[in-house]
């Protein structure tokens, strides 16, 4: 006796039955034109539009980019998230988003570099597509990085978020900002204080936000390694991919014999910024997300150098 069971496949209307039983319905009739040139452009109005807008544009953009480094990998591709805008005075209705993308699709098809030459190119040709006097460009992206155990010396992969900025304007010129935020170790020198032995640690996060000097060129110098080593030389210890126990020892002796509070974060990070002469303007914040305690721990600072120069 065959025991072999046949099963009954199920029978299916047509796909375009399908679409009809969840809800699509025939085109109706179209009278609006399909050229372009016959379309009514709302974005190209021009009344008196009460404002003038300090930003219009796009973002939440995903691409991906190349990025240089000084550490290894020296060359990369990653995922960058762009934000582009400019300003819309108070006769124009709005802008053409559409500009946006076609100018990084450009760029993306020769490759697009995450670097200030790039970046000045790009900005300048985007104001002149756009037929504005100025536009911006922000795009945010994982830098990694290697980085080898204190002892075995085996190797893996960090990582830091990067920004980089740049404001072009035809009477102003160029202005770059950037900024770079890494996780470090912290030990809580209370704690080491107080206790019979050990001491409590915690992971931090390091923000550097800088502004550049405007003769700044990162052909020859790479900028995020400068702020990264500004971060992490500071803290207890720095964070590492591949641990094995003789690198665990040193990673905790060396957290042991440098307890960080955030306030000695921010201070110590500023000190070495101060000391960059590409660095205008900087903020630095710490957070520290504590082992013992519920809440975070947190501490920023801000200097401008132009201000100490004009004697204020």
């Amino acid at each position: 006796m065959d025991k072999t069971q046949t099963i009954a496949r199920l029978q299916l209307p047509n796909k375009k039955e399908r679409h009809q039983l969840f809800g699509s319905v025939a085109p109706g009739p179209k009278s609006k034109p399909t050229e372009k040139s016959k379309m009514p452009d709302l974005q190209n109005i021009k009344k008196d539009f009460l404002f003038d807008l300090d930003v219009c544009g796009v973002s939440n953009i995903k691409y991906p980019i190349s990025v240089k480094s000084i550490l290894k990998p020296e060359v990369q591709t990653t995922i960058g998230t762009f934000r582009f805008s400019s300003t819309i005075e108070k006769t124009s209705k709005g802008t053409n988003m559409s500009r946006f993308m076609e100018q990084l699709n450009k760029y993306h098809e020769v490759g697009f570099t995450a670097d200030f030459a790039t970046m000045r190119l790009f900005t300048k040709e985007l104001a002149e597509r756009l037929e504005k006097p100025d536009a911006e460009i922000e795009v945010s992206f994982p830098w990694f990085y290697e980085r080898r155990g204190p002892q075995s010396d085996l190797a893996g992969m960090n990582h830091a978020n990067v920004t980089l900025r740049a404001v072009y304007d035809e009477r102003k010129g160029y202005k770059f900002s950037g900024s770079l935020s890494v996780l470090i170790t912290t030990l809580c020198p209370c704690s080491k204080e107080i206790s019979e032995y050990s001491a409590h640690n915690q992971r931090g996060n390091v923000t550097i936000n800088i502004d550049f000097d405007e003769n700044f060129d990162d052909e020859f110098f790479d900028w995020k390694e400068a702020l990264l080593e500004a971060a992490e030389s500071n803290a207890s210890a720095r964070l590492h991919p591949v641990l094995k126990r003789p690198d665990e020892k040193v990673v905790t002796e060396t957290a042991y014999e440098n307890p960080r509070f955030v306030e000695d974060m921010v201070r110590l990070v500023a000190a070495d910024l101060y000391e960059m002469d590409f660095v205008r303007k900087f903020e630095v914040i710490c957070r520290n997300e504590e082992s013992i305690h519920m809440h975070d721990a947190i501490a920023s600072l801000t200097y401008d150098k132009a201000l100490e120069e004009a004697g204020e």
